[in-house]
């Protein structure tokens, strides 16, 4: 399958972020999966790709030309996808994902795991997708997941959906887990009022 994993274009301040984008883009390699992420060399996206690569991966990257004119491209890719655009970045990886995990990472990344919730929530991804909480990262989102959930923006709360794995070893056992739904057609829902959509 092929994952896509959002993470930071730093590497973060924690060790424990490297080491999980070292264990996690092992298991990809090694286990015939691929990764599907923005195509950069620098900070985490840089490690998770060339570790997938070293252990004979597939990796395709996604990349906005202003990107690539500033030099931060990964070479040796399987497949380098250029876009002009964030939004077209975000579509691409979208297209070519089976599965979706968010590594820690800044706004961009918020952004982009935020979709996926928003599009499982609609019924437009299969889901789950996957915030790997390392030291308790994410538990800021998912306390406002939460949040919305009690104050009834969020109804029928499905809290599979949104998974916060706390190490990369149980990320790994569940995406090894993950099988797709043979059903799921990917048509959105349409909700009879509008306060049971995410965005509320």
């Amino acid at each position: 399958m092929n994952i896509v994993v959002y993470c930071g274009s730093n590497p973060g301040n924690n060790p424990k972020y490297a080491e999980a984008a070292v264990k996690l883009g092992t298991w990809i390699g090694e286990s015939g999966n691929s990764l599907v992420y923005g195509g950069s060399s620098v900070g985490l996206m840089g490690l998770i790709s060339r570790t997938v690569l070293d252990h004979g991966g597939e990796v395709y990257g996604v990349e906005p030309q202003f990107f690539i004119d500033a030099g931060v491209e990964q070479h040796d890719l399987t497949e380098l996808h250029i876009v002009e655009t964030m939004g077209e970045r975000k579509a691409k990886m979208i297209e070519l994902g089976d599965i979706f995990v968010a590594m820690p990472g800044g706004v961009g990344t918020l952004e982009e795991i935020s979709e996926i919730m928003s599009r499982i929530r609609l019924h437009m991804s299969a889901g789950p997708c996957f915030c790997l909480d390392i030291d308790g990262f994410y538990q800021p989102l998912a306390q406002l997941i939460e949040n919305m959930h009690q104050h009834d923006f969020i109804e029928n709360w499905d809290k599979d959906a949104y998974q916060f794995p706390a190490t990369a070893d149980e990320l790994i056992e569940s995406l090894a887990a993950w099988e797709p739904d043979r059903n799921f057609d990917g048509h959105p829902i349409v909700p009879e009022k509008q306060e049971m959509l995410l965005f509320g």
